[in-house]
C-alpha cells in the first residue's frame, strides 16, 4: 500500500474498525473512507477528532445493489473487512438466524464486489469462535473443520468459516489477493458496553465499575452512566429504584447489609479466555496487509498437481491465557471496587479454554505489545473519558 493508495474500512464504527483506522492514520495514510449505518453513526467519535475527519459514507452493507454502487463510485484499492453482526454469548444464542443471515449476506456483497472492481488486496477479519468446541489447546489454523463448534455461537462461526472459504476460493480461481485474519477476544476504545449484548471483559469492566458508584453512594456517575449506555431503557431519568431494580437483574446488586454491593460473574470464573487489546490488532492487520499476500500463506506451492489449498488464515492474538476469576479481580483493582464477587455457575459460559497458536504470526515478523493490565488500565480510562465527553 502506498501512503495515498485509497482504503476502504468496512465496518469503521466498531471496535475493529475505529482501530484498523487509528493507526492507518498514526502511519501516514491519507486517503481512508469507511462506512457506517443508521444504527452506528458516527457521532460515537464525537471526541476523536482523527476519526472524524476521514470521509465517512451511509451505506447498508446488506443490499447488493449499494454496495456495488458505492464500489462503482469509491473504487477502493485496499479493503480492511472489519463489519459485521457481533455480540456476547447471549445475543449469538438469541439472534442465531439474524447472525447467520446479515453475517452471510454482508460478507457476499462485500467480497463479491471486491473482486469484480479489481481490489488489490482484501483483509478479511473473522474471529476465533471459528474452531471447534473442543479444540486442542492452543489452536492452531489447521485444526478448522475438525470438529463440531461451540452450540451458542455456532451460526456466526458457519458464517466466517464462509467468509475465510469465500477469499480462498477467489483467490483460487480467479487469483485474487484476498487474506484472512483470526483476532482473538478483542477489546478496546469504541468497545461495546451494552450489558445486554457486549463481550466478557467490556460487561465486567461496566459491572464493577457500577458496582463501585453503587457502593459510593455516587448518584451523579451513576445517572451519567446510564444516559451515556441506558440499559433496557433504564437511563438517568428513572427513579433511584428503578436503577437499583435493573441494575440487580444484571447482577449489580446492594446485599442484605446495606453497606456491601455484589456483582455477578457468569460461571464459576475457572474458564481461560486470551484478550487482546484492539490498537495491537489494528497494528497486526495493517503489517499484514503491507508484508503478506495469499501466495505466502499457501504451504505446497508445487505445479506439478493440484495442491489442496487450505487453512490460510492467520491468528491475530497474544498466546496468553486468562481465568475469568482472575480478570474478574484484574479489573477490581484497576477500578477500585471494594465489594465481593458472586459465581453463578447456572450461568452459560462457553467452551472451557480457548487460546491461539499465534506462531504463523510470529513466523511473520509481528508480535504484540500491551500486556492486558496496561490494556484494561487503558480501556477503563477511555471509558472514563467517554462519559465525560459532553454532548
Amino acid at each position: 500500500m502506498n501512503k495515498n493508495s485509497k482504503i476502504y474500512v468496512a465496518g469503521g464504527t466498531g471496535l475493529a474498525g475505529s482501530a484498523i483506522i487509528s493507526k492507518l492514520i498514526d502511519k501516514g495514510y491519507t486517503n481512508i473512507i469507511s462506512t457506517y449505518n443508521t444504527h452506528n453513526p458516527i457521532y460515537r467519535f464525537k471526541n476523536s477528532k482523527e476519526l472524524r475527519e476521514i470521509a465517512w459514507a451511509q451505506l447498508d452493507l446488506l443490499d447488493n445493489v449499494v454496495v456495488e454502487n458505492f464500489f462503482k463510485k469509491e473504487k477502493p484499492e485496499y479493503v480492511f473487512f472489519a463489519a459485521a453482526k457481533v455480540g456476547g454469548i447471549i445475543a449469538n444464542n438469541t439472534y442465531r438466524a439474524d447472525f447467520i443471515y446479515k453475517n452471510l449476506q454482508i460478507q457476499n456483497n462485500v467480497i463479491y464486489q471486491s473482486y469484480k472492481h479489481d481490489v488489490e488486496k482484501l483483509l478479511f477479519l473473522g474471529s476465533t469462535c471459528i474452531y471447534p468446541k473442543e479444540c486442542p489447546q492452543p489452536m492452531r489454523e489447521e485444526y478448522l473443520l475438525t470438529g463440531p463448534l461451540e452450540y451458542s455461537n455456532e451460526p456466526y462461526a458457519i458464517a466466517k468459516i464462509a467468509g475465510i472459504k469465500m477469499c480462498e476460493s477467489y483467490n483460487i480461481q480467479y487469483g485474487t489477493n484476498f487474506i484472512s485474519v483470526m483476532p482473538t477476544n478483542l477489546y478496546g476504545p469504541y468497545d461495546n458496553f451494552d450489558l445486554e449484548k457486549s463481550h466478557v471483559l467490556p460487561a465486567l469492566m461496566r459491572k464493577i465499575y457500577l458496582g463501585k458508584l453503587l457502593e459510593n453512594n455516587d448518584w451523579q456517575n451513576i445517572r451519567k452512566d446510564l444516559h451515556k449506555n441506558p440499559i433496557e431503557n433504564v437511563s438517568n431519568s428513572n427513579t433511584d429504584e428503578e436503577i437499583i431494580n435493573i441494575l440487580a437483574k444484571y447482577g449489580i446488586r446492594i446485599t442484605t447489609n446495606l453497606n456491601d454491593v455484589q456483582v455477578e460473574i457468569w460461571g464459576s470464573g475457572k474458564p481461560i479466555r486470551e484478550f487482546l487489546f484492539s490498537l495491537d490488532m489494528a497494528e497486526a492487520c495493517v503489517y499484514l496487509m503491507e508484508n503478506i499476500n495469499f501466495s505466502d500463506l499457501i504451504k505446497d506451492k508445487s505445479t506439478t498437481a493440484t495442491p489442496e489449498i487450505r487453512n490460510t488464515h492467520i491468528n491475530i492474538g497474544t498466546g496468553c491465557g486468562i481465568s475469568i476469576k482472575e480478570l474478574a479481580y484484574i479489573i477490581k483493582d484497576i477500578v477500585g471496587f471494594n465489594g465481593n464477587f458472586y459465581f453463578n455457575i447456572n450461568k452459560p459460559v462457553g467452551t472451557m479454554e480457548k487460546i491461539t497458536d499465534v506462531g504463523k504470526l510470529h513466523s511473520f515478523g509481528w508480535r504484540h505489545t500491551v500486556e492486558l493490565e496496561e490494556g484494561i488500565k487503558k480501556l477503563y480510562k477511555w471509558y472514563i473519558d467517554f462519559l465525560n465527553v459532553s454532548e
